[in-house]
């Protein structure tokens, strides 16, 4: 098989993506604050940058692995299944927590966009950063942002705030597993959901639903500025 046509074949991307996450997962047994996914995705742009190597032909096979995304997803729901009677006693303290983080987080991107001095285009893709890709990436096109942009920004967010966020937040005293759940559900969505999951379930389990509803009142928080947009 030639160089060109291995290039085009779903099995580059695959197998690739299973290389670069099997070192990554090593790098992390070693300095457990790099995030996998973080390491793996650099890995990944290092091997393509270095033998000019265009996206799309990796992407075709990344695409097998993105298919399972959606099952993953749905297994989330097993562990707030087990932890539904936690969230229904503090529901009312979570949806609060979950609508003001995610106030928040659209009010600072907002700030910072405009303090640096950045474009109207830069701020709309910035603005859903914190909730899950498939709603930021709606929310920045219906609001006439950059998807890629917002794409890429949502990932560094995740990928941030899974390294630092739980740190942090211990740090600062917070150390119930609802409060760590809870604030990295809402800024660090799927990837921070899973970080914590490989620590604690109850904390994995309070950041899903956070990242959940957190996807739901950001998508109405931004009702009003598509209306005014429009």
């Amino acid at each position: 098989m030639s160089a060109s046509s291995w290039l085009t074949n779903p099995m580059f991307g695959l197998a690739l993506s299973v290389a670069a996450y099997t070192a990554a997962q090593a790098i992390h047994r070693r300095w457990r604050f790099l995030h996998p996914l973080f390491v793996c995705s650099c890995f990944i742009i290092a091997v393509l940058l270095s033998f000019h190597i265009p996206y799309s032909a990796y992407k075709v096979g990344g695409d097998v692995l993105t298919l399972l995304l959606g099952p993953a997803t749905v297994a989330l729901g097993v562990p707030l299944y087990k932890h539904f009677a936690l969230i229904k006693r503090n529901l009312v303290a979570i949806l609060v927590s979950v609508t003001l983080g995610s106030l928040t987080s659209i009010l600072c991107s907002a700030a910072l966009v405009g303090l640096l001095g950045g474009s109207r285009e830069i701020m709309l893709s910035l603005l859903p950063k914190s909730v899950s890709s498939p709603i930021a990436l709606e929310i920045s096109r219906h609001l006439g942002g950059l998807p890629e942009l917002t794409a890429v920004l949502t990932v560094l967010t995740g990928l941030w705030g899974s390294m630092i966020g739980r740190r942090l937040l211990l740090a600062m005293g917070c150390g119930d597993a609802l409060s760590i759940g809870i604030a990295v559900g809402t800024a660090a969505h799927g990837i921070g959901t899973a970080r914590l999951l490989k620590d604690s379930e109850t904390e994995g389990s309070m950041s899903g639903f956070a990242m959940g509803a957190a996807g739901i009142i950001t998508s109405i928080l931004f009702i009003p500025i598509y209306l005014w947009l429009g």
